[in-house]
């Protein structure tokens, strides 16, 4: 049965293209997906990403619990609303998920994690969270609105309770806090974002969405739906959990190997393996794609490198570079950026010149060196 977040209706409303995305009616699109891509780059946009899974977990060894279930160190987190990004990983070293870890309290941390994992998820932490006598409870009455863009924040900002602006207007990158909607509404508000601009993801109480997103439509943030955000987060560099990983993909091979914590002491699900990776090399990586000539990079297409066969994960059209882009995985080895890499993709039979680049793509709206030829 196909799943409705609370905003569903006021989509239907404004003239959405609705999808089934993972079991759930989400809108693709309500106009020109370009457009909205464009809307977020150069002011403000706003997604709906109620399915997504809000998790908290409470307990005594909870700090001790995350230690074992991600990959990354939740001992970064030291001050109560700083957020973390992590995979967690099975015993092979492979990603279950990507999710964000907030820091609430000593006892008390969320987890926000992918849709599509949501029940595979749950199963994993509940089993793991077992002996470290961890509460773990799935929080289903929360929607979440993400806004982004160059003026997100101060659109954000200027709908909060007036003793909230300050406050929130300060808040540092990977940090969230509480605050309210100027009726009273209490907000879970965050600096993270999935499109590589600045904006909050703000977590309200599924009774409060529908004014929260009026609202903010009323204050000239445009919704943007699911095809914007994908092209707006492969420009940003950013991985799509089942395209660009999963379950038999370590995180050096999804190039987030900056997500890794290999502190000592420290014995999380799946460590062997990556110290393994770490020693010896990992016999995959995943690349960033240029395709000067026309056409789509898309996921599937063989990719040819001198060290062998390879495929593309997630490819597009970049609206902001006006090329096609693409994640790729391919074997283990040293790649030279630009065309001299000599790297090609099959596109129905012809063998089609790319150039190697180092991703994001895009930051904050501006090309990144080697993009543009």
């Amino acid at each position: 049965m196909t799943q409705k977040t609370i905003l569903n209706d006021a989509h239907r409303a404004l003239g959405a293209r609705m999808v089934d995305f993972g079991g759930w009616d989400m809108p693709i699109n309500y106009g020109s997906q370009i457009e909205e891509h464009h809307q977020v780059r150069r002011d403000a946009g706003m997604f709906d990403v109620s399915h997504m899974t809000v998790v908290d977990l409470s307990g005594e060894r909870v700090r001790e619990f995350l230690r074992r279930l991600v990959a990354n160190s939740v001992d970064k987190l030291k001050l109560p609303g700083k957020a973390l990004y992590t995979t967690m990983l099975n015993e092979r070293g492979g990603v279950i998920d990507d999710l964000i870890v907030y820091f609430l309290a000593d006892d008390l941390f969320r987890l926000v994690v992918n849709a599509s994992t949501r029940e595979k998820d749950l199963e994993w932490i509940e089993k793991q969270a077992l002996e470290f006598g961890v509460e773990v409870t799935e929080r289903p009455e929360f929607a979440i609105i993400a806004v982004q863009g160059p003026n997100a924040r101060e659109k954000v900002i200027g709908l909060l309770r007036e003793e909230d602006r300050v406050r929130i207007g300060k808040l540092g990158r990977f940090a969230a806090a509480d605050a309210q909607y100027s009726d009273g509404t209490p907000l879970f508000v965050a600096r993270t974002g999935y499109t590589g601009e600045d904006g909050f993801e703000i977590v309200v109480p599924a009774g409060g969405a529908a004014a929260l997103w009026h609202a903010l439509h009323e204050a000239g943030v445009k919704p943007a739906g699911l095809g914007a955000r994908d092209t707006l987060r492969l420009e940003a560099g950013m991985n799509l959990y089942g395209q660009d990983m999963d379950e038999t993909v370590s995180p050096y091979e999804a190039a987030l190997g900056w997500t890794v914590s290999l502190d000592e002491g420290r014995d999380f699900i799946g460590r062997e393996v990556l110290e393994q990776q770490k020693r010896d090399g990992a016999p995959r990586q995943m690349i960033g794609l240029v395709m000067d000539e026309k056409g789509v990079l898309r996921h599937g297409q063989k990719v040819l490198t001198p060290h062998g066969e390879g495929e593309v994960l997630s490819g597009t059209f970049s609206p902001t570079l006006g090329k096609a882009i693409a994640f790729a995985r391919v074997p283990a080895g040293q790649l030279a950026t630009g065309a001299d890499a000599n790297v090609r993709v099959d596109i129905r039979g012809r063998e089609v010149p790319v150039r190697v680049v180092k991703f994001p793509f895009v930051r904050e709206g501006q090309p990144q060196d080697g993009v543009l030829a």
